[in-house]
């Protein structure tokens, strides 16, 4: 379905040369970080070396891809170009060095290499809206991830590292079937809590820290994204107010998505909640991000953004509050944008767990 809209969108004497492995994975249903897909106006090409030949061959089934075992890939490439008269070829430019691209127009100096963004655009816009196969994969890999956190809660204990924490739960998300894990955990206690995207350290977890997790597992390619924040000991009251304060922009927040909306708007609305909390200043970053077979992908849902949600688009709600030099917390659920609101992927509890 998805290489039909890229033949449909090709005109005449024109191909595309699809080289990251995200887009051959969505394109084939095969991903390969070796390989090269062309695709013309009447079929696709997926060169692929001896390694991986049989295996391609079992994963792509679509009759219109050819799955060719490549001896000399620019001669091979030549040779479908001539049969097709191709003269203009779409590069993917996100995605594409300048070395390869510079081999590209010195091997094929007769043809005209469109480095515009055109072909990223054109992908983008095709995958920003997920089918019901793409949400039920992105569904599946949440439902891994969350019976690996529920799994670590039981594991957990004060004096264990943010290290140790953050390898067992990319363990346990193996354990449960995850492919992989969808980014490197994040594993922030304490006043390492205080940034967004810390990275996890020697540090044991104490009787009174916040502790951070951002983890997501993944599915078929599909990638889950969440964030909870527990709290080892007893809170202060002050933990108590930003934790709840959180929590509220998170759910007024999902309750602003639908489609039609602009994301703009919702990244307003959680901010307007935490400034009535008084912790507004302390959210630095976006509210949100498409999720898919990139873990952040479109749309960006924050308030320079001028994407306005669709039904299908499938994005994360994370507000954060993060208090410099003591500590932070984010909550981040995923949802399914719909007509008149969303489905929340989500299905974990929100509310504040003691270790």
């Amino acid at each position: 379905m998805y290489l039909d809209k890229l033949i449909s969108w090709l005109g005449e004497e024109e191909a595309a040369l699809i080289t990251s492995e995200v887009s051959k994975r969505y394109l084939t249903d095969f991903g390969s970080e070796d390989g090269t897909l062309a695709v013309t106006k009447d079929g696709a090409y997926f060169i692929i070396d001896a390694r991986y030949f049989e295996h391609t061959q079992q994963q792509v089934t679509d009759p219109q891809c050819s799955v060719i075992l490549q001896k000399e890939l620019y001669s091979q490439l030549s040779e479908i170009f001539g049969n097709h008269n191709i003269q203009r070829v779409y590069v993917e430019d996100e995605y594409m060095t300048v070395a390869e691209l510079s081999e590209y127009k010195r091997k094929f100096s007769g043809i005209d290499f469109d480095t515009s963004n055109r072909l990223s655009d054109y992908m983008r816009n095709m995958r920003i809206i997920k089918t019901d196969t793409e949400t039920a994969y992105i569904t599946r890999a949440q439902r891994i991830a969350e019976a690996a956190f529920t799994k670590l809660l039981s594991n957990m204990r004060a004096g264990q590292t943010e290290k140790q924490i953050a390898a067992a739960l990319e363990f346990f998300m193996l354990e449960m079937g995850s492919d992989g894990v969808s980014f490197p955990t994040i594993a922030a206690s304490g006043v390492n809590s205080a940034c967004p995207h810390a990275v996890p350290t020697d540090k044991p977890v104490r009787d009174g820290d916040f502790l951070t997790l951002d983890f997501g597992a993944t599915y078929k390619g599909y990638h889950s994204d969440m964030t909870r924040t527990v709290v080892f000991g007893k809170p202060t009251e002050e933990m108590k107010n930003i934790y709840n304060a959180v929590w509220g922009a998170n759910t007024d927040a999902i309750k602003t998505v639908r489609a039609d909306i602009s994301c703009k708007l919702v990244d307003n609305v959680a901010r307007s909640t935490l400034d009535a909390w008084g912790y507004e200043e302390y959210f630095t970053h976006g509210l949100g991000h498409g999720v898919g077979l990139e873990i952040h992908e479109a749309p960006n849902v924050s308030s320079r953004s001028g994407t306005t949600l669709r039904e299908g688009m499938v994005i994360t709600i994370e507000p954060g509050v993060y208090i410099p030099n003591k500590y932070g917390v984010r909550i981040e659920d995923m949802c399914v944008v719909t007509k008149d609101g969303c489905k929340i992927i989500t299905e974990t509890p929100k509310t504040l767990i003691y270790i």
